[in-house]
């Protein structure tokens, strides 16, 4: 789901554990880790993909599992530890979901893995591009609209897996009709305006001058915005397709 660590209150250090760095949190350090973390997780994606490919299903299933389960696990021992050295892991283990995700949707509806990923670029641009030249500006009232919103969409999301348990689905929204389109639209433009806050972190964080192993929070943050993004743009390519 949405960025779990850039809240309000993640660039307020410990008491006591605020000391002046000699090298601060960068814009362009922050951009290198990302970069990083994404080619950990783009060789186990490949990997994994290749796996579902060549027949073996099962197998690409079960690492898909194992990076759902792990990676969730390992987001959450992130966002409260702040251990930089977990993020890496976090990555290989989203890489694995993504490679089996991606492989089910595009065995399902061919083509649909490059739409989504020029449609993440192009909206991670333009976002971008919006931030950039103040068009939407990350104050507090945005960050708490936006917090809600996505915690609200998670709620959604855990309800509806609960209720899978017993064959319960909340009508309409996950189908694809009219409905089902408006609502992944509605998610999509959520995890885009995500976007806009991990931007806000990455830049007061290098403003503020907060130590270099921020680097590494900011950019697991904004992996883990723009990995739930695709997800929702194919969700909402795949309904559009049905429909």
């Amino acid at each position: 789901m949405a960025n779990p660590i850039l809240n309000d209150g993640f660039t307020q250090e410990p008491a006591g554990e605020r000391v002046i760095s000699s090298q601060p949190m960068t814009v362009n350090g922050t951009l290198d880790k990302t970069f990083l973390l994404f080619l950990c997780a783009a060789l186990p994606a490949i990997y994994t993909w290749q796996q579902f490919c060549a027949g073996f299903t099962d197998k690409a299933y079960m690492l898909m599992m194992v990076g759902t389960i792990v990676g969730f696990i390992l987001a959450l021992v992130v966002s409260f530890t702040r251990n930089k050295y977990l993020t890496p892991l976090y990555a290989v283990c989203e890489g694995l979901f993504l490679g089996g995700v991606s492989a089910v949707f595009n065995a399902a509806y061919p083509g649909i893995v490059f739409q989504a990923v020029i449609c993440s670029l192009a909206t991670m641009l333009t976002m971008l591009g919006l931030y950039r030249i103040g068009a939407i500006r990350c104050t507090d009232k945005f960050r708490s609209v936006i917090f809600i919103t996505t915690l609200s969409i998670a709620v959604i999301y855990l309800i509806q897996w609960i209720g899978s348990f017993f064959h319960y689905a909340i009508p309409g929204i996950f189908a694809s009709g009219t409905v089902g389109i408006v609502f992944s639209l509605i998610v999509v433009g959520i995890a885009a305006l995500n976007l806009i806050v991990d931007f806000d972190f990455i830049e007061r964080g290098s403003q503020l001058m907060l130590p270099k192993d921020y680097e590494w929070y900011g950019a697991f943050g904004l992996m883990v915005t723009l990995v739930w993004m695709y997800i929702e743009i194919l969700n909402l390519l795949a309904k559009l397709r049905d429909n």
